[in-house]
């Protein structure tokens, strides 16, 4: 009898220690892709596998947790557009609960707050961000807001957003610009159309932020570059500005995705042309960045990456290349070192 109470206390003592962690991937549905995959992701070898279809979608290119992990939002790049709430199931896999219109075209981005009863989403084809309240059990309630960024011949690019306390920051790639808006009663409002001056066609297209809300990094798609921005008490302002590419690359690129170790003392660009993660050691202190690597990405097209929750390991999607690759993370120096791929149908968004 000692025995069995035993096991009971020793079996959840084990799960809670599980090295086994569930990676969600959003896709493309063109080719053999059928919509959000799931596979288990070993946090002690850094291996992916079981892999399986969680649920059947259109193009759920970018995915993005509820702050408890018990929903999953998805846009849809379909027609017309729209934004999807999935329940994640006992089993791993997702359960429809609702669609709505996403309020413009070619959505890229969705992003939850902390709280998790508000939803922001970015189309990038029409330069419209939509706000959207959350119920209880997950699903959306129809649009709230609509803000258009369109404001001059060149049309406006939202690529995407994200929830900072009171503030919601939307990387505008056509008006090379972060716009901010602010929580006024029980909705947004215009602050800023853009927090710094961004000289030339950089194209802002997604940004880290720090946990005490101090400085933002943006990393801009044509300029193949990375603003560092500080917030000061009156304003922000711009305290450098770095390549993301290799002295002796000269052809195209296309910068992606961009995130900070969860230490903040490293960060990390795709590059998309030269196919690198682009490592940065960061000054804490000053906010300032330094690039210490480059390293090949073992595939074509790095689209967004992310890093396990260990912060040990990071994950590559290469889009073209139909591959997910793996890396090692030196804790010390935030350097990577490649440790294997997995084959992925048009695989855009990781998500843990």
């Amino acid at each position: 009898m000692k025995f069995k109470i035993c096991l009971l206390f020793i079996i959840p003592l084990f799960n809670c220690h599980s090295q086994t962690l569930p990676l969600y991937v959003g896709t493309y549905t063109k080719g053999e892709s059928e919509g959000i995959y799931k596979l288990d992701f070993n946090t002690k070898t850094g291996e992916l596998s079981n892999k399986q279809l969680a649920v059947a979608a259109i193009n759920p290119s970018f995915i993005t947790y509820a702050p408890n992990k018990k929903y999953i939002y998805a846009v849809g790049e379909t027609v017309p557009s729209i934004v999807t709430a999935f329940k994640v199931k006992n089993d791993g896999k997702l359960e429809f609960l609702n669609s709505e219109n996403s309020n413009g075209k070619n959505p890229c981005h969705v992003s939850i707050n902390e709280s998790g009863d508000r939803a922001a989403v970015s189309n990038y084809g029409t330069g419209t961000v939509s706000i959207y309240s959350i119920n209880e059990n997950g699903s959306l309630n129809k649009v709230s807001q609509v803000f258009n960024q369109n404001k001059g011949d060149k049309p406006a690019r939202a690529h995407s957003a994200q929830f900072h306390n009171n503030d919601l920051y939307v990387a505008d790639l056509g008006n090379n610009a972060v716009f901010q808006y602010t929580l006024k009663d029980d909705g947004y409002v215009l602050k800023s159309d853009g927090i710094v001056k961004m000289d030339g066609n950089p194209g802002p297209r997604h940004f880290a932020v720090t946990k005490d809300d101090k400085y933002i990094y943006i990393i801009n798609e044509y300029g193949g570059s990375i603003t560092s921005v500080k917030r000061t008490k009156s304003r922000f302002e711009t305290i450098d500005e770095d390549s993301t590419l290799d002295e002796k690359y000269s052809g195209k690129n296309y910068c992606a995705d961009i995130h900070l170790s969860n230490d903040e003392r490293f960060l990390y660009g795709s590059n998309r042309g030269e196919n690198t993660i682009a490592v940065f050691k960061r000054h804490v202190k000053t906010g300032t960045i330094e690039k210490i690597q480059s390293m090949p990405v073992h595939g074509d097209w790095p689209r967004n990456f992310t890093l396990d929750p260990t912060g040990k390991f990071m994950l590559v999607a290469n889009q073209r290349s139909e591959n997910i690759s793996i890396f090692k993370i030196d804790s010390e120096t935030g350097k990577l070192s490649f440790l294997h791929s997995t084959d992925l149908p048009n695989p855009v968004c990781l998500l843990f």
